[in-house]
């Protein structure tokens, strides 16, 4: 190799079904890549079309416009490589998730994905074949090798490609984001890099698609598998680096006749902090809003604010994602209401800046009562508890009033309701659990509290109350209500929760592992299979957790297991 080969790696923030605009931005990517004298540029999975296009994928016109798209590109691309993330149709009809190599105007490769996962989020066998075939291509004088995200994760495409000679392989990726995954991709593409004696360099999307986040966090290992650089979390980045012979895994002495001085741009200096915790989770919920809002064409977003702590963090994702010009809270007062709760959820709206509505729903709920209790009397049957009837017609008429807004002014409102309550069905079908856009959806209670201490240790400021974070929940529909006089306490709950539906536990394994008594366990687990109707008809939230409902957790509304 005459100098060390550069390498671009473009993690863009692509837009399903935007294919022009998803072409323009790959476009500029390449640019920017030639300024630096680039070898190589890679852009991310499926970057041409966004990433999951789903039914998309079964229209013919968008099939061929993505096609049309890709020949356009490659007559714009000269002087670099580029490796892009595409479509291919076979001519027996088959569809493949693709990467296309550029170079010289022309499409010198094309790689099909060969492992399609279809688990979790992932549903990539409903709609394309697996590719067969590696493909290699040579760049600056190296073997470079090309896979697509969950080739990766297997063993075998890296094995292939380093008894092929490859120094490098490219993985271009659209790996869905949840806490944690960073260090978990880290250490298994380490891994890879080790066992097989070449550099890694993984391309990763970013930006926010339904109930997706993508994280970028685009990375590169040496040989050894150590880290060379990395891009930033959550946001667009170019990572840029110089792949010499050593950090490519070739043997000493490959490469010692004498070398021209490298006239290219030096690369400038690169640290990239990694966020963690509460933080890492705090800015995948900012992006998945931001994202959401503005790819559907919103612009304003309103919400309830009562003074409790989850309508107070979702206040808050919102304001950072939008600006608070673009925010708009409400305060519905019922007869229930304390006027701590009525305190905490104004001056909240005045530490954010954001618009705050005033709406007293008491001479609504009265009207509801009366007319409620004139119908119920001509009615003969078993009768419910009243008390939860009640408490459910103060929920629907704060989401009533909520959408009347979204009618009104073509606002989105953000219903803020968390993983735990949406888990155990705490939640009012058609009352809080109406809105187009679930924030916080796939966040459990405990996890709520530390965003909340996060953000306000963030500032600028402590928006959310101390008295906000230190009173018991309540959700103020019936006198002297707390979460935990129906739930258990959501330190007990949570672990629950967690094990039984991201890790699948049953009841005795359950109670073995937790040492909870069986009569908790098994009235969380009630809980939570009886009010899967509910979560079949709440809006997308953001995915945040290894298993998130939705996408990721699939269960049957009618279901006697367990009986």
């Amino acid at each position: 190799m005459a100098q060390p080969l550069r390498i671009a790696l473009a993690q863009l923030n692509v837009t399903v079904g935007d294919i022009s605009g998803n072409l323009s931005r790959i476009q500029d990517a390449i640019r920017e890549a030639q300024a630096w004298q680039a070898d190589v540029v890679v852009v991310p999975e499926l970057a041409l079309t966004g990433y999951p296009p789903e039914d998309l994928l079964l229209k013919p016109d968008f099939l061929s416009a993505a096609e049309r798209a890709l020949s356009d590109l490659a007559k714009s691309v000269s002087g670099i490589t580029a490796v892009i993330g595409c479509l291919d149709r076979s001519k027996d009809g088959h569809l493949y998730n693709t990467a296309a190599v550029i170079t010289n105007r022309r499409v010198q490769a094309i790689y099909h994905k060969q492992h399609l996962p279809n688990y979790g989020v992932f549903d990539e066998k409903r709609y394309f074949a697996p590719g067969t075939q590696p493909v290699t291509f040579i760049a600056g004088g190296v073997r470079v090798g090309i896979l697509i995200c969950e080739d990766l994760w297997e063993q075998a495409p890296a094995r292939v490609l380093a008894k092929r000679g490859c120094r490098l392989t490219i993985c271009l990726s659209a790996s869905p984001y949840h806490a944690g995954k960073v260090t978990l991709r880290e250490r298994l593409f380490a891994q890879r890099a080790r066992d097989n004696r070449m550099a890694i360099a993984f391309c990763n999307l970013i930006g926010g698609q339904d109930e997706l986040v993508f994280d970028g966090a685009s990375l590169i290992l040496d040989a050894s598998g150590r880290p060379l650089t990395q891009g930033c979390q959550f946001t667009e980045d170019l990572v840029l680096v110089d792949l010499n012979a050593q950090q490519l895994g070739l043997k000493p002495g490959s490469n010692r006749s004498v070398q021209p001085k490298d006239t290219r741009p030096s690369l400038p200096q690169r640290e990239v902090d990694r966020l963690k915790g509460p933080a890492e989770v705090y800015e995948a919920l900012v992006l998945g809003v931001s994202d959401y809002v503005r790819k559907n064409r919103f612009s304003t977003v309103t919400l309830g604010v009562s003074g409790g702590i989850d309508s107070a963090l979702t206040a808050c994702i919102a304001a950072d994602a939008l600006g608070r010009d673009h925010v708009v809270g409400v305060v519905m007062p019922s007869r229930y209401s304390s006027k701590a709760t009525q305190s905490d959820a104004k001056r909240l709206a005045k530490a954010l800046g954001i618009r705050c509505l005033e709406a007293p729903i008491e001479p609504i709920f009265k009207a509801c009562l009366a007319t409620a209790h004139r119908l119920f009397a001509g009615v003969k049957g078993p009768k419910l508890a009243l008390d939860v009837t009640e408490q459910n017609l103060q929920a629907r008429i704060r989401g009533n009033l909520l959408m009347a807004l979204s009618n009104r002014y073509g606002w989105l409102v953000l219903t803020t309701g968390n993983k735990s309550e949406t888990a155990t069905g705490y939640c009012t079908l058609y009352g809080d659990m109406a809105g187009g856009f679930a924030v916080i959806k796939d966040v459990p209670k405990t996890l709520v509290y530390q965003l909340a201490r996060y953000r306000n240790r963030r500032g600028p400021g402590s928006p959310i109350a101390e008295s906000v974070l230190k009173r018991a929940p309540t959700a103020e529909l019936a006198p002297n209500q707390l979460d935990q006089d129906t739930l258990p306490p959501y330190g007990v709950l949570d672990p629950i929760l967690k094990a039984y539906i991201e890790e699948d536990s049953g009841l005795q394994t359950l109670v073995r592992a937790s040492g909870l008594a069986v009569a908790t366990a098994r009235k969380v687990i009630q809980m939570v299979d009886r009010s899967e109707y509910k979560r079949r008809q709440a809006p997308p939230g953001i995915k945040i957790t290894p298993k998130a409902f939705g996408r990721d957790r699939r269960m049957p509304i009618t279901n006697r297991w367990p009986a």
